[in-house]
């Protein structure tokens, strides 16, 4: 039977089905599993969609992916590879009547996760758009209501011309720095008395290149912070600009550098320390400035 084509109102609990699914892929993907969005017209406040979650993971590698196929048939998918683009695998569950779908691609693979992240961002900030291709959708439910390629042809022009346009105005920087700090990301014994990788760190330098690095934990003090780590890759490939910092913790949570960090940081550019942008929130996009979190400088 040919796939029932309904498109519905925004509701508020797909933001929650989506968490709930993300834990299990998570699981599932284990230390491959770099970053995992929720995509699509389900995941855009107030756009009306068919009510399938739609779910992007980056991962460090896609054989690894392959190798858990039957893990995800388990939990009710069906893995069908790359299904007409090449570097992605794609899941899919509830047969005709799916209720959700993965699109996996390596962490390397930008124009595929970027163009998902842009048209997404595009959509949830940009309201008249949002309104006129929820009507889009309606009508064309109306008209092939079992007719998938119908369907989507009908679409393909508007998505195409707002892709375009999502892509000219995106910045891209923070996710891509997200993903570079995530990818070094690992927890691992050094020896009986020095670990590192549970925490990992990414900074945008003035010239626009991105280091990164990860905690260095020690048995005294001589350790190093990710953000400090990332800082000195910086500064041995002869930069000392800092624009953006973003800490990730072990549960990729975005979180602010520590005091030292700070400090590291205003004696690094004492004159522009204050401009240096923060990210606490990754999720959700909320960034301070380091002149905002340290406010009062001893010097």
């Amino acid at each position: 039977m040919s796939q029932h084509i309904t498109v519905v109102d925004y509701n508020p609990l797909w933001a929650k089905k989506y968490e709930e699914e993300a834990l299990l892929i998570k699981d599932i993907l284990a230390d491959n599993c770099v970053a995992i969005y929720h995509i699509g017209s389900t995941s855009v406040e107030g756009l009306a969609a068919k009510p399938i979650i739609d779910i992007m993971a980056a991962v460090q590698n896609l054989e690894k992916v392959d190798d858990a196929a039957e893990a995800f048939s388990k939990i009710g998918y069906e893995y069908l590879g790359e299904f007409g683009i090449a570097g992605r695998r794609y899941l899919r569950k509830g047969g005709d009547e799916r209720t959700h779908q993965i699109h996996i691609f390596q962490t390397e693979d930008w124009n595929n996760i970027g163009r998902h992240l842009a048209f997404r961002d595009y959509m949830r900030t940009h309201k008249k758009e949002r309104d006129e291709y929820a009507k889009i959708k309606k009508v064309l439910a109306q008209k092939f209501p079992y007719d998938i390629d119908g369907y989507c042809d009908g679409k393909e022009e508007f998505v195409r011309k707002i892709e375009k346009l999502a892509l000219s105005q995106f910045d891209g920087t923070w996710d891509k720095m997200y993903l570079a700090a995530r990818n070094v990301q690992k927890k691992r014994e050094i020896s009986p008395l020095v670990e590192a990788g549970g925490v990992s760190a990414a900074i945008l330098t003035e010239k626009g290149n991105i280091y990164v690095g990860v905690c260095i934990d020690t048995a005294c003090s001589l350790g190093m912070c990710a953000e400090r780590n990332a800082i000195a890759n910086m500064i041995t490939n002869g930069e000392n600009g800092i624009c953006r910092l973003i800490a990730v913790d072990r549960n990729g949570k975005a979180i602010p550098p520590c005091g030292a960090c700070r400090e590291f940081m205003t004696q690094l550019m004492p004159d522009h320390y204050h401009s240096i942008q923060i990210m606490l929130d990754y999720e959700n996009k909320k960034m301070v400035t380091l002149g905002d979190i340290t406010p009062n400088w001893w010097i």
